[in-house]
């Protein structure tokens, strides 16, 4: 480019030429828009179909993928599945291999015997699944306590990770969230799932009440939707006791001490935070913005609660586009 009056250096020319390229691809992800919208959301039959299984040490670990090319991961929360980013995953699929697997303990994973579900084993475990699908690097985008083992996979695995979009999740000073004391206090009696879970897949209107997971982290009344339960709960009613260690492992501040690792860490990082969340509250949006030395900002959303991404699939869409050109 000259250096006349009309020339741009080629650092403000790159900035622009992202800026534009990151334009257009989020607007491929806009409901009625390109090709990717072509892709509806996925219902729990067409879900569940496509679900595979790679085997590793750590269990036999489901997941569910669309696209090809360079690889994202989308981390879910608890008590949730992959289920969760069935809106996400046909909207990105144009952009990345986009792979949402169960963490161990949840969903549909088959835990190996005697191995442990904490968030540092679970960290571990998605090296082992990367290896086995013959991955190197991945985009990785995670909500709640999957957000706490984004943490820790970014900082014990920096090189696997090649960018980090992080939700409403644990931080240092919030792991585990007040919120789920009693959660624990009842899986240590061994009571959770029948006190909770149980009542809750067999009503679904107590399970959207202002009491139960719905109103307690979901945005809209009507969510999370009847098959949405069903995809939720029953493996973890199947499995109590597995349920009951995953809740239990949460227990241990995971994080202690993370806060010098995140500050050093390459990786570019971006926060979407629900600034209604009873969970988490918005100082976690903070705290990341400056433990991250290559932080991208944040984005809050008001009105929006917990598992806001499930309900809001084209920000989440919108948002890993931009910092994925942009990283």
């Amino acid at each position: 480019m000259g250096n006349g009056q009309f020339g741009v250096d080629r650092r403000s020319f790159m900035k622009l030429a992202a800026g534009a390229l990151a334009a257009g691809m989020v607007a491929a992800c806009a409901p009625g828009m390109g090709r990717m919208a072509l892709n509806d959301d996925m219902d729990a039959r067409r879900f569940s179909a496509a679900r595979k299984f790679t085997r590793t040490s750590f269990g036999n670990i489901a997941y569910v993928e669309q696209g090809t090319g360079d690889a994202a991961l989308f981390l879910h929360g608890f008590p949730l599945n992959g289920f969760q980013w069935r809106g996400v995953l046909p909207r990105l699929a144009g952009a990345r291999r986009c792979i949402a697997p169960d963490f161990l303990g949840l969903g549909y994973t088959e835990v190996a015997p005697g191995q442990s579900v904490a968030p540092v084993a679970q960290a571990d475990m998605l090296v082992a699944f990367m290896d086995s699908l013959g991955i190197s690097r991945v985009d990785v985008v995670a909500n709640d306590s999957g957000g706490a083992v984004a943490q820790l996979l970014a900082t014990r695995h920096p090189q696997r990770v090649r960018s980090l979009l992080l939700t409403n999740c644990d931080t240092e000073h919030e792991c585990p969230p007040a919120a789920m004391a009693p959660v624990i206090a009842m899986s240590h009696e061994g009571t959770y799932v029948d006190r909770w879970l149980r009542p809750w897949l067999a009503d679904k209107t107590l399970a959207r009440s202002p009491e139960g997971l719905g109103g307690m982290t979901f945005t809209y009344p009507g969510h999370p939707t009847d098959e949405a339960i069903d995809m939720y709960l029953a493996p973890l009613v199947a499995h109590p006791g597995r349920t009951h260690a995953y809740a239990l492992a949460l227990e241990e501040n995971s994080l202690a001490g993370i806060g010098p690792k995140l500050a050093q860490s390459p990786v570019p990082m971006r926060v979407v935070w629900g600034m209604a969340d009873p969970i988490f509250s918005p100082a976690g949006a903070e705290y990341l913005d400056h433990a991250f030395k290559h932080s991208r900002g944040v984005h809050r959303i008001p009105n929006a609660k917990l598992f806001f991404p499930e309900e809001f699939p084209d920000v989440i869409a919108a948002e890993a586009q931009r910092l994925w050109v942009t990283s």
